[in-house]
């Protein structure tokens, strides 16, 4: 991150912009703002809430998903577009992209007003069709009847499935918007105290303006009784979406979380800038796995997502734990550095990764592991595939904090190549201060050429199954910890992003 983590942690350091970490031959960078589109847009009938482009701090009192919130929100919301006023967009990543307008985009979007729904089937049929045909069905007794979602359609929660089931144990699960005005207190305490609103630029501007997002926390001594899942979709053209989610683990309880996030495909670029916070309480456990799927762009670069999220995790308790899983294929620009603080004694932090690109993609990728607390452990295994003429770059960081007695740390960064246009990056930050630590850092590269698919071939395996098969080993270590549900479809995603990337 550009800024400092909570409790004064270090920075990851600028990367200087020298002439071999320009772009290499072949690699131009072409995304703009083309302002026409590829497709229709979606059912107006669905969308009739809009914002007008642009903000300020009157802007910020006026917005609809502020109208009904406490004055200490407002009083958050202004201290954080104070913060980012004063404060600079970050340039040390290996990403290049024109200047963002921030006065260009619309803040707020969501489906027309409807009365409180007591049930899925008082929903708009059209709003259910539509996720349907994204492929997340909403209905209860279909596809997830076992696993709990939150739709979030631009700036708003749409629908949380299995609310009765989970109340029964206690769990709350709903859209941030509703916690703020049903659990105001408890949001309160948690808001903010993993990641301060002036920890970077993105922070701050997600602090002043998200609209919604989820919300979950589970009480002492729980298992949520099944997973829960959000499902993030940017549909509005022009419009950013900056959710929040927020999950708190109290004392002996233990979640897992899914986060799946799709976007159609325009020709204009727009802006996800999210925060999502983890505490952990004595002996608790998060598992938190994201497929990443934002539109990427076409193939010569135009449009996509600009992808700029802040996650972090904290084990404030003892014996705590956190897992990161994720699986990035999507958005032209991703930044995105999922981190856990082992404040903690006896706390695990565990951050497993894919993140593939194609085409004009570029991602600026990695973790934090910061160790605070004694016999704390961390593990980190990140993969990284780039192909076509992109740009993927690791960057993490293991801090040993002077009184982590016995912290012990193990990193494996790998990354292959597709194609000769492509290009990888690893930047390793190792910082120890306690003598008793241990740190294990271990990189590999390597390349799938013609001659590697012509040995499968000749065998009668052909192309795309030589390119999966492949793919699907070298990302086992990763995909062997996403829960079932992602697990099954997240090897054809790989092959389809992959499609034509060789030959």
């Amino acid at each position: 991150m550009a800024s400092l983590l909570a409790n004064g942690i270090s920075s990851f350091t600028t990367q200087p912009t020298s002439d071999s970490t320009k772009f290499a031959k072949g690699f131009y960078q072409k995304l703009d703002s083309v302002k026409t589109m590829t497709q229709k847009p979606p059912n107006s009938r669905l969308f009739k809430v809009r914002a007008d482009v642009g903000f300020d701090s009157q802007t910020l009192t006026s917005d609809p998903s502020s109208s009904s919130e406490p004055d200490w929100m407002l009083e958050f919301r202004l201290n954080a577009y104070g913060k980012f006023l004063k404060m600079k967009e970050p340039k040390w990543s290996d990403n290049r992209y024109p200047p963002i307008n921030f006065q260009d985009i619309c803040y707020y979007s969501a489906p027309k007003k409807k009365p409180t729904l007591n049930s899925l089937d008082e929903a708009d049929p059209e709003l259910l069709k539509y996720f349907d045909r994204l492929g997340v069905s909403l209905n209860e007794r279909n596809r997830l009847a076992n696993v709990a979602v939150d739709a979030v359609l631009d700036s708003v929660s749409i629908a949380t499935t299995h609310r009765k089931t989970l109340e029964k144990a206690g769990v709350i699960f709903c859209s941030i918007s509703e916690a703020i005005r049903e659990y105001p207190d408890l949001v309160r305490k948690y808001l903010g105290r993993v990641v301060p609103i002036e920890d970077n630029y993105y922070a701050a501007l997600n602090s002043a303006v998200f609209s919604d997002g989820s919300f979950c926390y589970i009480p002492k001594d729980t298992k949520c009784p099944m997973p829960i899942s959000t499902y993030f979709r940017i549909n509005a053209l022009e419009t950013g979406q900056f959710e929040r989610t927020l999950i708190v683990a109290d004392e002996g309880s233990f979640v897992e979380y899914l986060e799946g996030c799709t976007a159609p495909s325009y020709e204009r670029n727009q802006l996800h800038a999210a925060v999502v916070e983890l505490y952990c309480a004595k002996g608790a456990e998060i598992k938190y796995s994201t497929v990443q799927n934002w539109y990427a762009g076409d193939e010569e670069g135009k449009g996509g997502i600009y992808n700029f999220v802040t996650k972090r995790g904290l084990c404030a308790g003892d014996h705590s734990k956190i897992s990161w899983t994720q699986v990035e294929t999507g958005s032209a620009i991703t930044w995105k550095y999922p981190s856990v603080v082992l404040e903690g004694d006896d706390t695990v932090g565990e951050f497993y990764s894919v993140a593939l690109t194609n085409n004009y993609q570029q991602a600026d990728t990695g973790t934090k592991m910061i160790h605070k607390g004694e016999n704390t452990r961390s593990r980190i295994i990140s993969k990284g595939i780039s192909a076509g003429n992109s740009r993927n770059c690791y960057r993490g960081l293991v801090q040993v904090q002077s009184k982590a007695e016995n912290a012990r740390n193990s990193s494996q960064c790998d990354s292959m190549l597709i194609g000769d246009n492509a290009a990888a990056n690893t930047y390793p930050y190792i910082q120890v201060k306690n003598p008793s630590a241990r740190v294990e850092h271990e990189a590999s590269t390597s390349k799938i050429g013609e001659d590697q698919l012509f040995y499968f071939q000749q065998r009668g395996i052909d192309y795309e199954k030589a390119m999966a098969a492949m793919i699907s080993g070298f990302c086992r270590d990763v995909f062997n910890e996403l829960p079932d549900e992602f697990g099954a479809e997240v090897n054809q995603l790989m092959s389809l992003k992959l499609e034509g990337s060789v030959g």
